[in-house]
């Protein structure tokens, strides 16, 4: 297994950008909340560490992980974002479900980052089980939303640099 002995919420705050200033999107699916609300947290709490300011964080609620992409249209949209983290998990059942949802969603941010200025984390987890989302939530793999706001600074500071 990849992640194995793999703690996601590892990070050195000193070695990623100052995030003072950025404004950052949060798109959270609804569906299998106790997942994406520790996802959630782990974001948040993350920029907030790395110096973003509470007002310039902005949560938008969709109702499942296949609704994260037009969520987060609607916030590139705005042009006002310095990032947005699509925040979702999708748990393989005895269907073809899993299979559309987890490429649909995959396609959707890809298109979304070729598309607008503002750089697009996929923070989805796409788990065989509850339990391995639990490990990636905040379990013994840490949190995979910590690893998402980190990626959401850098891609955010990255996108900066290269425009000035």
């Amino acid at each position: 297994m990849a992640t194995a002995h793999v703690n996601l919420s590892e990070f050195d705050l000193n070695k990623i950008p100052d995030a003072a200033g950025m404004s950052i999107g949060l798109v959270v699916a609804e569906w299998n909340k106790e997942i994406t609300e520790a996802l959630y947290q782990g974001a948040y709490d993350t920029l907030l560490a790395a110096g973003c300011a509470e007002d310039n964080i902005t949560r938008i609620d969709v109702p499942g992980t296949f609704e994260l992409v037009y969520g987060a249209k609607l916030l590139c949209e705005k042009e006002e974002f310095d990032a947005i983290i699509v925040i979702g998990t999708v748990i393989q059942g005895e269907t073809k479900h899993f299979d559309y949802v987890c490429q649909g969603v995959t396609y959707g941010v890809q298109e979304l980052n070729l598309s607008y200025e503002s750089p697009v984390i996929f923070c989805v987890l796409t788990d065989n089980n509850i339990e391995q989302s639990r490990a990636r939530s905040g379990g013994k793999h840490g949190n995979k939303g910590v690893e998402c706001a980190v990626a959401a600074i850098k891609m955010a500071a990255l996108r900066d640099s290269v425009s000035d």
